[in-house]
């Protein structure tokens, strides 16, 4: 930017310096000559300068000489030369900073006059060209293109760069010159033979100076990146277990290239993985009519292959679309890994056998099946179980100690593995299980066990509880001195786990202890609804339902209940979250409340609806017992009324009827009777 200013400061200077003139340009032509050691010149380096004034010149008739140098709009410091006249100023500049700029040689005159000049230019030197490399394009039409770095310093000057090849058996050279700016150049099939080698360089060039690229040497062929070839087929051959034979062609393009010998990669994997071989396997020197044999592979199993080609040291293709092919099946080898849940009364056992395949393992085939059965040679007669899944449900004679477990395909039977049956112990050793995520697709557990010496080791099982299918129980087996095991699976998010470790003792399989886990938590996907179970004279009951399983996302750690009457302070009460019911005390009557509750998770928290209530200043409870306090003490009342009325009815009868005697039956008869008889 300051460059910029200064270039049009001078330019306005030369200009007003023509304006002002009663000169015309050839006269301020001649009227100074200004000379510097260089227009050009390094960035930084230092620059002498000399103007020398003609004696003749028209602007300094009858004046005295003064001459000024300015660099651009600044002025420099001078030093006078030795002459008569004094016409003659020499300066030096340390170091020149400006990639371009305008030194000019001025008289002091009204006003000041400019009597000659010069541009001085300054750079680098270009670097020498780097990362030179060419490919070869093998479709129509055949070129050859070739693109390097220019180097990272920048140059201020304009560079020209040419692009130099040289065929040896041929003794055929070319030069191609490219335009300002562009690192790269696509050479037309006539500048090259595609099987012949040639050397090919960079030449840079500006007004400093010149440098050259390492040459490359190279066959063109040899820098082509081939276009991804095709797998016609994947066969197999009779008695050649583990092994796959691939046919293969190049497209159709580079068809040409039948009888050339090239080198190729091949990847694979299984149908079921989702990841190709780390080291593809490199078959050298060979033609594409030619198949390529890969074997050591397991046996009945289905591969997807995948190739790419290159000739000798050029890019490697882009891999081939996939192919998949079958190895020949043999019989399923190595032994299986079991776990057994026993349970039962005194006649019968009730058993289930999950089994998976251990590290040792081949099923050979892709269709196998399991057979268990009490017997160890095989048949039909002891067998009590045969499926395609990984687990089975039987029952067996309190008597039975063990079975055998074996694996079945087209071509033959693994040998049987023993499976003891242990009956379960109440033993509990095992306390403080924690689960937490280690990652998005494992968990890890942990627990603490008692010491016991007959102790041998762990089971921890899981399986999702949202669904009821045995087959995705999975186990694993741990040693007595392992308390914990990181667990791997397709864990889904915000689905529940039932998590249980067994301890296996020697005669047997002690209690389980289960916890549930999640591999991540959010908050729960509802609220549920809060219901008055009882209100009294200063508080009210809240219960609610639990939330379903499936819509939890997490463990419930709390449940909060927020209640306010209006114009008041908000009050929180915590609620465990194994009784889902709360107590709401010291409440005021005739007062409208508000009240929601929110139910939280180690992922996040979510809000229920709003209820209202109130508490009125006679609740039922407080009613019932003022009507049954009022029934008893009118019934006491009336008792006392009834007794009270009885024990003076006499009285009164006596009073308000009074009694009158009985001739028939009064003593005078009797006495009057007596003295007659006398």
């Amino acid at each position: 930017f300051i460059i910029m200013i200064s270039t049009w400061v001078l330019v306005i200077v030369m200009l007003l310096a023509f304006v002002n003139g009663a000169i015309n340009k050839d006269d301020i032509q001649l009227c100074a000559k200004v000379q510097t050691s260089s227009s050009v010149v390094p960035l930084g380096s230092p620059v002498t300068a000399t103007c020398v004034i003609r004696d003749d010149c028209p602007v300094l008739i009858g004046q005295a000489v003064h001459i000024e140098w300015r660099l651009g709009d600044r002025f420099l410091q001078s030093s006078p030369m030795a002459s008569e006249s004094g016409r003659v100023s020499e300066v030096v500049i340390p170091s020149f900073n400006y990639t371009r700029a305008f030194l000019t040689c001025c008289v002091q005159a009204s006003p000041l006059q400019v009597v000659g000049g010069v541009e001085i230019r300054a750079g680098y030197p270009p670097e020498a060209p780097q990362n030179l490399s060419c490919q070869t394009n093998l479709t129509t039409p055949n070129t050859l293109t070739c693109s390097w770095d220019p180097g990272q310093q920048e140059t201020h000057l304009l560079t020209k760069y040419t692009l130099h090849t040289k065929i040896w058996d041929s003794n055929e050279n070319h030069v191609y010159e490219l335009l300002p700016g562009v690192h790269c150049y696509t050479i037309p099939r006539s500048g090259f033979a595609l099987f012949l080698e040639m050397e090919i360089y960079v030449k840079a060039v500006n007004e400093l100076g010149e440098a050259t690229s390492v040459p490359i040497i190279l066959e063109p062929v040899s820098a082509a990146k081939f276009d991804p070839p095709t797998i016609l087929k994947v066969q197999v051959e009779p008695k050649r277990y583990g092994c796959l034979k691939l046919s293969w062609s190049l497209s159709q393009q580079q068809a040409w290239m039948h009888d050339c010998r090239l080198n190729l990669e091949v990847r694979l994997k299984t149908a079921h993985s989702s990841q190709w071989s780390e080291r593809p396997i490199l078959v050298s020197r060979v033609r594409p009519t030619r198949p390529v044999e890969q074997c050591r592979l397991l046996h009945g199993t289905q591969y997807l292959a995948q190739i790419r080609v290159r000739y000798q040291q050029s890019p490697w293709s882009e891999w081939s679309s996939s192919q998949s092919g079958v190895t020949l099946e043999s019989a399923p080898s190595g032994r299986l890994d079991s776990w057994m849940k026993v349970s039962g009364d005194n006649k019968q056992l009730n058993i289930h056998l999950f089994w998976k395949p251990s590290k040792q393992f081949r099923a050979n085939s892709q269709n196998v099946s399991y057979i268990v059965s009490v017997q160890k040679l095989p048949g039909e007669k002891g067998k009590v179980c045969s499926t395609l899944g990984n687990y089975c449900t039987f029952q067996l004679p309190k008597r039975a100690k063990k079975v055998y477990l074996s694996a079945v395909n087209a071509a033959g039977k693994s040998s049987p593995t023993e499976v003891p049956i242990y009956s379960p112990k109440a033993h509990t050793v095992i306390s403080d299980i924690t689960v937490t995520p280690h990652n998005n697709r494992a968990l890890l557990v942990q627990w603490r066990s008692l010491i016991s010496s007959s102790l041998t080791g762990f089971v921890v099982e899981w399986r999702p509880l949202l669904k009821t299918d045995l087959s995705l129980t999975q186990f694993k087996m741990t040693a007595r001195n392992q308390t914990s095991i990181v667990i791997t699976g397709s864990f889904e998010p915000y689905k529940p786990y039932g998590i249980s470790v067994y301890p296996r003792f020697k005669d047997g399989i002690g209690l389980p202890q289960t916890v549930n886990a999640y591999s991540k938590q959010k908050a729960p996907s509802m609220v549920p609804k809060i219901r008055i179970k009882k209100t009294w004279q200063s508080g009210i009951e809240l219960t609610w339902d639990e939330i379903p399983l499936d819509q939890r996302n997490g463990i419930i750690q709390n449940y909060k209940v927020f209640y306010w009457k209006e114009k008041a302070l908000i009050n929180v009460v915590n609620a465990a979250r194994e009784e889902r019911r709360v107590v709401l005390k010291d409440l005021n009557t005739v007062s409208l409340y508000e009240a929601f509750m929110m139910v939280s998770t180690f992922g996040g928290s979510l809000n229920g609806s709003t209820i209202h209530f109130e508490i009125e200043p006679f609740d039922a409870v407080a009613v019932m017992m003022i009507v049954t306090a009022s029934g008893v003490g009118l019934s006491l009342l009336i008792i006392f009324t009834v007794m009270t009325c009885f024990a003076i009815h006499k009285r009164l009868k006596g009073h308000f009827w009074p009694a009158v005697p009985d001739p028939a039956n009064s003593s005078i008869k009797r006495w009057t009777s007596g003295s007659t008889q006398v």
